[in-house]
């Protein structure tokens, strides 16, 4: 769609927040005894004005939507040619609406803009709302550039092992990169690893004993899985070195992986006493095809980048020397892409294989709680964290 200049649209369109991507009618129940004056809508239209920031084509076709429908009722216009890009994009969003009563239109356009200026007031050093609900630890750091969300693993002296509260900072980062203003986002690691996988002491130091470590943690760790299966935009892993556990099985969700030649791709299951997580029971083998999957799952084998790449679990391999500069510019060359195109395209990929994803996650959680009660399990954690093992 061609753009529709910020310029000609300031007597309607603020900034973007997460609640612009609801549909209208979601906005209106939120404040269903109230109506805007039209002082209010007057007012309101002003606030518009004072805003510096282009808020995007989307949401400038929704305010202008709700402009249109407040100030003229139901779209009345013939619809515009074809390629008639802007006025037949206007035309649809406004159309779109429907019979929603001028009333209503014009309180959910105060709303809007409302919502929009106590965002733009509220300081964020650069960051979004969502960046900074985001980062409640300093272990995941959220930034965004160049229409790139970037989720980074950022625990180096602990070889970036996954906690619980990352787990839950990670899920909360997802759901914001979900409807932000961003293109893609894109997981890397602080440091020499990568990621190495859970810290196995998020068991061995739980107040609550193992039954309800692993209780809580076979929920925890379904949810979080989920994050990826439904996440709607391009997923994209910058594995700058090692990657353990978790972080390797998640990497079957992902939409492309980009590796450094000194990075490693290791699952020891088997030698903690557990199973496989993050689908990769369905997907290694449907990669990789069953025998190298159980090389990996089973056995444990370790994979040098290249080996990765040559059974599909890494898209391309980078010199160390390069790595960083080369996939930072095609990642920031990607996300000029059309958005909505590339989420489209995503969903067809991924629709047929959502359920049974989901399904394959549920299962391998179940099992997984047992196993982690397993005396078996139990052992060889107990082992591991007493040896601190080299990974």
């Amino acid at each position: 769609m061609a753009a529709v200049t910020w310029s000609r649209a300031r007597c309607w369109c603020p900034s973007v927040l997460q609640v612009f991507r609801l549909p209208v009618a979601k906005l209106h129940l939120s404040r269903p005894t109230m109506r805007a004056s039209q002082q209010d809508f007057e007012n309101a239209l002003n606030q518009v004005k004072l805003l510096k920031k282009d808020p995007g084509n989307e949401v400038k076709l929704r305010l202008y939507a709700l402009y249109k429908q407040a100030t003229e009722g139901p779209c009345n216009m013939p619809k515009p040619g074809v390629f008639d890009f802007v006025n037949k994009a206007k035309w649809d969003a406004w159309n779109a609406l429907g019979s929603l009563p001028k009333e209503t239109a014009r309180q959910n356009y105060v709303d809007l803009v409302s919502s929009l200026s106590s965002s733009s007031e509220a300081p964020s050093q650069g960051k979004s709302g969502a960046d900074e609900k985001a980062q409640g630890s300093k272990d995941i750091l959220i930034t965004s550039e160049d229409g790139i969300t970037k989720i980074t693993f950022n625990r180096p002296t602990k070889k970036n092992a996954i906690t619980f509260q990352m787990y839950q900072d990670i899920i909360l980062a997802l759901k914001n990169a979900s409807t932000d203003n961003n293109i893609m986002t894109v997981f890397t690691g602080t440091g020499d690893y990568y990621c190495s996988g859970n810290d196995l002491t998020n068991f061995t130091s739980a107040t609550g004993g193992i039954e309800e470590a692993a209780s809580n943690g076979a929920v925890l760790l379904r949810d979080f899985v989920n994050s990826f299966i439904d996440f709607p935009k391009p997923l994209v892993a910058v594995v700058n070195g090692p990657a353990v556990g978790i972080s390797v099985t998640l990497l079957g969700l992902f939409d492309a992986v980009y590796a450094s030649d000194r990075a490693t791709f290791h699952t020891p299951f088997s030698q903690l006493g557990q199973s496989p997580e993050a689908c990769s029971s369905y997907t290694f083998p449907k990669m990789m095809g069953p025998a190298k999957a159980a090389e990996m799952l089973l056995f444990g084998k370790k994979l040098t980048a290249r080996e990765a790449w040559a059974q599909g679990l890494v898209t391309e391999v980078f010199p160390e020397s390069t790595f960083e500069t080369e996939v930072w510019t095609r990642l920031k060359t990607y996300a000029k892409l059309p958005p909505n195109s590339m989420k489209i395209s995503k969903e067809l990929i991924r629709k047929n294989e959502k359920e049974k994803l989901h399904a394959v996650n549920a299962e391998e959680c179940t099992t997984l709680q047992a196993r982690w009660l397993s005396e078996e399990c139990i052992n060889a954690i107990m082992s591991f964290v007493s040896r601190k093992p080299k990974l």
